[in-house]
């Protein structure tokens, strides 16, 4: 890899990449061009071009690239060669759904357990996920866990983000409707839904 600091949106757009060449791979293609891969993206080719040159020289001129290589690279790049575990705190509708998601093992995560503050819910099991009482989460420190999954209303989301952190999670996926402030050693990767479809209008032809 080069000695150059990464830009953010090549690597947000890299997964992107790795479901691309997956599908091409799952054709049984060997090789697959910038501009084929751009078309099946709907992105640009110059594009994947330029993100890739960060990492180092991937393809050859006239051939494309080797789609099983890249996506072993790509994986690699991500650190996700290892399988990861995860916790999901918040077993409410969007963690029910987030539960039943098949598409975390394709990306070598498992949601290893569940929690949530509801004694209602403490107990049962979704999706054969086993939901735990929040007030145990400082036992994950000796479970090697080092992602965590939020999906709690917006006005409990910090406290449960510095459980958390206590706990020596240092990786979080935040689902819940705010900003968290956390340590510079944690990383917080938010998904706002209602923000995401507030965009969306924008690029609506005007009626």
């Amino acid at each position: 890899m080069k000695n150059t600091r990464i830009p953010d949106e090549t690597i947000r757009r890299l997964p992107l990449y790795l479901r691309g060449l997956q599908f091409f791979a799952d054709q049984e293609l060997t090789n697959v061009s910038s501009e084929k891969l751009a078309d099946f993206l709907h992105i640009s080719a110059a594009l994947i071009r330029k993100d890739f040159c960060y990492f180092g020289d991937f393809g050859t001129r006239g051939v494309g690239y080797d789609v099983q290589t890249l996506v072993k690279q790509i994986r690699e790049i991500l650190k996700l060669s290892t399988p990861r575990k995860a916790i999901l705190v918040g077993a409410g509708n969007l963690g029910r759904a987030l539960l039943a998601y098949p598409g975390f093992a394709a990306y070598g995560f498992e949601i290893v357990a569940a929690y949530d503050s509801d004694p209602e819910k403490i107990g049962t099991k979704i999706n054969q996920t086993l939901i735990l009482d929040i007030k145990t989460l400082s036992k994950l420190k000796r479970d090697g866990i080092g992602l965590a999954i939020i999906a709690v209303p917006a006005e409990v989301a910090q406290s449960v983000a510095d459980l958390i952190i206590k706990s020596g999670i240092r990786g979080i996926l935040n689902f819940a409707p705010t900003y968290l402030s956390v340590p510079k050693r944690v990383k917080v990767i938010s998904i706002d839904i209602a923000i995401e479809l507030g965009r969306l209008p924008y690029y609506l032809e005007s009626e």
